[in-house]
């Protein structure tokens, strides 16, 4: 007989108490550590429609508080109701897009993020090469010598 045949098989009730005491131990850690994040950094941000909401919010807050003291009384009442108009217009427009397509918002973050990591990188390569210094310092490179010896390539 083999060493496979003669092992113990573990009980299924065994295997499952295990199972269950990993997943208790692992949402445990889990549930640390997401309370270490929120002390540490504050409440997580909600979702790219979300905050799309909460800027929209705060721009219609800060444009109906906006005192414009170079117009006249009679003026400054027509601004802020035409202000006051175009942002219901502007919250009226965005909010059936957030509600219908909330992840669209998040990939849209998402794709904005990858964008933006993309410039980084040219960026930093290019300030690279800058730093280092012209080519003309350098002296020739290997494709600044003029044409190489050719290969005749017969056609016929």
């Amino acid at each position: 007989m083999s060493d496979a045949t003669e092992r113990e098989v573990p009980e299924p009730e065994a295997a499952s108490a295990d199972a269950d005491a990993w997943e208790k131990a692992c949402a445990e850690d889990l549930a640390a550590e997401k309370a270490r994040r929120r002390a540490q950094y504050g409440p997580p941000s909600g979702s790219a429609g979300e905050e799309l909401r909460k800027l929209v919010d705060a721009v219609s807050e800060k444009l109906s508080g906006l005192q414009t003291p170079l117009l006249g009384a009679v003026a400054q009442g027509a601004v802020e109701q035409t202000v006051k108009q175009v942002v219901q217009q502007a919250k009226a427009a965005v909010e059936p897009v957030i509600e219908r397509n909330p992840d669209v918002f998040d990939h849209l973050a998402a794709a904005g993020s990858e964008l933006l990591a993309a410039y980084r990188s040219a960026v930093e390569g290019q300030e690279g090469r800058w730093t280092r210094g012209s080519d003309a310092a350098r002296g020739p490179g290997p494709r600044d010598e003029g044409p190489g010896p050719g290969e005749h390539i017969d056609l016929d």
